[in-house]
Parts: structure tokens; sequence; C-alpha cells
């Protein structure tokens, strides 16, 4: 047969899959209905592995592995359909739904919203943007934020969550699963670093710097090109800068945002630090009420996984078959438990997708430990 002749044997034979196919999914459907009236799990391993092997043996040793490949991903695509059919109006699903329905029609300007640092911080500004009306309360560290949030002490919170150059906050990753608080709105700052010293003061008289970790990670080509001089860790870049200011020791300089300078009358000796010029450091916003605002286009989750090969992976693979881009995957430990971890998403996804609604639920029911930590904007 020529080129054209098998192609068009293999439409042939495409159409009678497809055919198949939906006859298939359809009687997935019923299966799930049957699961529901007995209470069984979707997912069941040792009738999944019984077909595996018995199509492994059929298949022959030139397509063994491909007849196994297609069963699997067949089975995962009739487990997710099955899923969408089990989850769709649960106690998780209702509550989502509601808040969906109950949220504000447009986002928040104004508000009282805690904020890590003094005047001048990236924080500060990153505030001025995602609430541009709001009293901003001024905390040391970022549990002071959450906890202001937590007690009702400010209605909102800005913190920064990860960086472009350096990686995540791991401190607000931590504390967003320890608290109770929500993910509602988020935006990305482009963020430069200056090196900071008092009036007068010359480079080669610097011998420590200080500045917030985020910071000193994010301009360490600059910095591993000094000699002789201590980098200490701040818990704020621009109060860092407001220690410089106060103090009377001229070898002691700051790695802070170009408008510390004038704000705390020091001088930037060495400008843009930073490791690259597209440093961008994302933003949160939170709030102890879970809201969806219009615009909504991400979501984060905080799940864990079964403890075996390929746990992660069956959680992913539920997200990949209903078309929804996973963008942030960041794993921490759980404490007490040896080498098991909680996982940390990013969809590009809103709960107003039925599908994407359903394997959240799917997840809320199936996982030790699930959390939605927001379906939220980001500019």
């Amino acid at each position: 047969m020529n080129l054209d002749e098998v192609r068009l044997k293999i439409n042939s034979i495409n159409d009678q899959m497809l055919a198949l196919f939906k006859e298939r999914m359809a009687l997935s459907k019923d299966v799930a209905a049957a699961k529901k009236e007995m209470n069984k799990a979707v997912y069941d391993p040792k009738r999944e592995r019984d077909i595996l092997d018995k199509v492994t043996l059929a298949a022959g040793p030139d397509m063994d592995l491909y007849a196994r490949r297609f069963f699997e991903a067949l089975f995962s695509l009739s487990r997710t359909y099955q899923a969408e059919q089990l989850f769709q109006n649960t106690e998780f699903t209702q509550k989502m739904k509601k808040a969906v329905a109950e949220s504000p029609q447009l986002p928040p300007q104004r508000g009282s919203v805690a904020c890590a640092g003094v005047f001048g911080s990236n924080a500060q500004m990153a505030c001025d943007r995602l609430l541009p009306l709001s009293q901003i309360h001024y905390v040391t560290g970022f549990r002071a934020v959450f906890d202001a949030v937590e007690s009702g002490e400010c209605e909102f919170g800005v913190l920064p969550i990860e960086n472009s150059s350096n990686g995540s906050v791991k401190e607000v990753y931590d504390l967003l699963e320890e608290k109770k608080c929500y993910i509602v709105r988020s935006t990305r700052l482009w963020v430069s670093h200056d090196l900071l010293v008092k009036k007068g003061a010359k480079l080669e008289d610097i011998h420590t710097i200080i500045s917030h970790p985020q910071a000193l990670g994010q301009c360490s080509h600059y910095l591993e090109s000094l000699k002789d001089v201590t980098l200490r860790s701040f818990d704020n870049t621009a109060r860092a800068a407001q220690m410089v200011a106060a103090s009377d020791d001229p070898g002691v300089a700051a790695i802070a945002a170009p408008q510390c300078a004038e704000l705390y009358n020091l001088t930037p000796i060495v400008r843009n630090i930073q490791n690259s010029d597209n440093n961008y450091t994302r933003f949160i916003c939170i709030s102890k009420n879970f809201h969806v605002y219009p615009g909504a286009n991400k979501i984060s989750v905080v799940t864990t996984a079964t403890h075996a090969p390929g746990g992660l992976g069956t959680v992913l693979t539920k997200f990949a078959n209903i078309g929804v881009n996973l963008t942030k995957l960041e794993s921490r430990p759980i404490v007490g438990h040896n080498f098991e971890f909680l996982f940390y998403l990013d969809l590009e996804a809103s709960l107003a997708d039925p599908k994407v609604l359903s394997v959240l639920a799917e997840l809320h029911t199936s996982q030790d430990k699930f959390r939605l930590l927001g379906n939220y904007p980001e500019n």
C-alpha cells in the first residue's frame, strides 16, 4: 500500500476507535452511577491490574509495552470521567459554588491591609497596586501578616510568594498551609535592588551588608564579587535601609529598593545589582474570607499524594486529562513524616469550570490532606 492508502485505512480505524471509545465512556458513566450506589471508590486497582496484565500478555513482545500504556491512559480518562459524575454535587462543590455566587462583583480597592516591613518596601508598592485605597498596617515578619488577618485586625494581607530568579518564599508557603487564610488576588512586581550606604561612605569601607534573604539571593552574583564582606539576614529590605540610616558605622550597607535611598537619606553606591534585569516578585493578597473575584484565572491548592510510585503522577494526570495547565509545583516536607511531602500546585483554571470543580472535589475526598488556597485573578 502507498502512503495515501495507509492513511485512508488509519482514518477508518480511527472512526471505529472513536465510536468504541464513546461507547466505553458511556459505560463508564453507568459504572460511576453503580459505584455511587454501592459507595465504592472510583479507583479499583485490582481490576485495572488484572486487565493490564491480560492485555500485556495478549499483545505479544513487540506491542506489550504500547498496549499497556494505551490501556493505562484509557483507564485514567475513564476515572476522570467517572469522578466528574460522582463529585458534581458534594458538600465541597456546593460550598465552592456558594462562595463564587456570593463573592463581590468587583475586586477590593480599599480596606485595612497588613504588610511586612516599613514604608518604601516592595511589599508596600504591591499593596498600593492591589489595594490602592487601603490603609496599610506595617508589621514585623510574614507570620505577623497572617496573624493580623486571621485575628480580624486587618481585612487583607500582602506578601511575596515567589521570585523569578530566586524561587519561592518557603515561609509563606508553610504559613498558607498552617493558617486559615485564602489567596484572593495576585500581582507581579518588577524588583530592582541598589546597594545603599550612608552619605560619604565608600565601597571599600563596607564590611557588612544587611537585607532580606530573598534580596541577598537575588543579588548573589554581585555579592560573590566582594571580598571580606559579611552578609546578614534581616526581616525586610526597607527596614534594613532604615537601620543603616540610624547606624553610626559607615561600613554597614543595605540592599533595598531604589526609593529607600531618598526616603532614608542614603546613597545608592551601586545600582541594579540584582542577578537579572528580568527580576519579578509575585505578591499575593490574602483574606480570612474565601472570595472569588471576577477574572479569577488561577487556582492554588495544597495536597498530599499517595506515598507510592506514581502517586504524584496520578494527581497531576487528573488535571492533564481535563486540559488544565500546571504553572507551579512546590514540595514541602511533612513534619513528623519521613520523606513524605505536601505539594503546592498553581493551576490556570477557574472554579466556574465544572470539570475542574469535580477534580478538586475528588482530591478533597481522596487525599489525606487537601486545601484549596484560592481562585483569584492575577495581573
